[in-house]
């Protein structure tokens, strides 16, 4: 499977080719949204947390008598009827959201994902980037001239989750020049998930020949043992 590969003017500069096992690898909806699904809950802080009536201060005594005084009868102000009393069926710090992901099914999810951004043609691949400083205005530039490159367009117009862009290594210039892009992502292709690529619409491989490396490692352990 070839595909291009653009300079940061948006040239073409050579061509690569990519592994059918993960960018050809057929759409399973089932069980992208299984993966998905989990990691969003593996990613829940888990801190939301309020106190029953066990756990509130006061109401050690009784508000008032029980009878006589034409009021409801009522035995504590901790009551969750009152105001500063506990709460009813409340968020608890001890509740586990966790949820196991079995390696193999994660790494075919990976694999699903990069193969549909290549299929929708919203995978682009750039040789690399060389910026001499952390500068915005060089990233728009660059930016721009790949949308002009490539015909998308939307790399310049789309206002929110329009693409993450994936790095070999860490490269504090690339990062902080991109940081002021509220609708880009920079992430290193060891870090970068199923979720990351889906919640982007376009995926940008900066340096492919360590990235896809890095990409096709981590999406193709064991995939031919998952069944689509």
């Amino acid at each position: 499977m070839d595909t291009k590969i653009f300079s940061q003017d948006g040239k073409e500069s050579g061509k690569m080719t990519l592994p059918d096992s993960v960018f050809g690898v057929n759409w399973n909806a089932d069980l992208v949204h299984e993966v998905v699904v989990s990691m969003q809950s593996n990613a829940r802080a888990g801190t939301a947390n309020t106190k029953d009536r066990s756990e509130v201060r006061g109401g050690g005594r009784k508000p008032w008598k029980q009878k006589g005084t034409g009021r409801a009868r009522h035995g504590s102000r901790r009551s969750p009827i009152w105001s500063g009393g506990g709460v009813t069926f409340g968020p608890t710090s001890e509740k586990d959201y966790s949820k196991k992901i079995n390696k193999n099914v994660k790494a075919k999810a990976l694999a699903i994902t990069l193969s549909k951004k290549f299929k929708d043609g919203e995978l682009v691949l750039v040789d690399s980037l060389s910026l001499e400083g952390p500068k915005t205005a060089d990233a728009k530039t660059i930016v721009e001239a790949l949308a002009k490159g490539t015909g998308i367009g939307e790399l310049v117009t789309k206002r929110k989750n329009t693409a993450v862009v994936v790095i070999g290594s860490r490269d504090e210039n690339i990062e902080k020049s991109f940081s002021n892009f509220g609708n880009m992502e920079v992430m290193q292709a060891k870090d970068v998930s199923t979720v990351d690529l889906l919640t982007y619409k376009y995926v940008v491989v900066v340096n492919p020949d360590v990235s896809i490396e890095t990409l096709v490692s981590r999406a193709s352990k064991k995939n031919a043992e998952v069944t689509a």
